[in-house]
């Protein structure tokens, strides 16, 4: 029996987590994280989701979910994540991006440090109770990933993976590299999600393929995975994710009450883009596959 370690002690009280993979930068993988998280809070009133964010020499999380600029607060429990929620403290979020004294300053760190950083993230964050972890890795499959999987590994039942591609051939090529990545560590996948795929039209909603389309799909059919489906360009979404401003200052004026007044207005927000439509079907399949995925890891 393995003696218990500083991070299973501290994520004992994790029910599942879920590592989001990109054979290549540039794929949309921070922006689906960033969905996956908020998706898995909208799809229940008391769901209590975790983001963390391990792509140390590019973390976008913070931005993406309106978190700029916000401190990290020590406690004698250990840090206590941002929450994107507020005082309702059900999706919190932690990034080395909250350790910068400057948004724009560069991390420049060998592996070893890589490492130590990865372990007290898992180990020293106060986390609580969670019913997701969701983390954003780096493109590609390095040393963060390792370090990640060798300090989870006594968790292994609790983890399973996405793996987001675009339709264009190379990265589909750095996809299956990352597929391989996976089988070799025996991590499981809950499916591919095939982003970027055409664009949304701002004013009409119409559905443009601007570049190739159903590469994903061909893919995970040809691999024996699960197709989880599409995300087209979606400007508004790009709008929402991207901009710098903390979220109560974006939104908190023009947000209509139409019986998700109860909701942070980040996520009042997404729920009215295209994207979320998309969405809310992929992470059903998701979770369907989770506890196939997980079985999978007890076997």
């Amino acid at each position: 029996m393995q003696s218990e370690t500083s991070v299973t002690r501290r994520l004992r009280t994790v029910k599942h987590i879920i590592i989001v993979l990109s054979g290549k930068g540039g794929v949309g993988k921070s922006s689906v994280s960033a969905q996956l998280a908020l998706a898995l809070y909208a799809t229940s009133a008391t769901a209590h989701v975790g983001i963390l964010d391990v792509d140390l020499t590019g973390p976008s999380i913070p931005r993406m979910l309106g978190l700029d600029g916000h401190p990290v607060h020590q406690s004698t429990e250990g840090w206590v994540p941002v929450y994107a929620d507020g005082t309702s403290g059900r999706l919190g979020c932690m990034s080395v991006g909250f350790l910068l004294k400057k948004r724009e300053d560069s991390v420049v760190w060998r592996g070893p440090k890589k490492n130590a950083m990865i372990r007290q993230f898992l180990s020293d964050v106060r986390w609580g109770e969670l019913d997701y972890l969701v983390i954003d890795t780096p493109p590609g499959t390095s040393d963060e990933h390792l370090s990640l999987l060798e300090h989870l590994a006594p968790l292994h039942s609790r983890i399973s993976s996405v793996i987001v591609t675009t339709p264009q051939a190379v990265a589909l090529a750095d996809a299956l590299k990352c597929l391989s990545f996976t089988r070799t560590v025996s991590l499981p996948v809950l499916g591919l999600i095939e982003n970027m795929s055409g664009y949304v039209c701002p004013c009409c909603g119409e559905v443009s393929n601007i570049f190739s389309t159903g590469g994903g799909s061909s893919m995970a059919q040809n691999e024996g995975l699960a197709f989880l489906g599409t995300l087209p360009v979606d400007s508004e979404l790009v709008t929402l994710l991207d901009a710098a401003e903390g979220a109560e200052q974006r939104f908190g004026d023009d947000v209509q009450d139409d019986g998700t007044a109860d909701l942070f207005p980040l996520l009042q927000r997404y729920l009215k883009t295209s994207s979320w439509s998309l969405f809310k079907d992929i992470v059903a399949k998701a979770l369907a596959n989770i506890d196939a995925a997980e079985d999978h890891g007890n076997s």
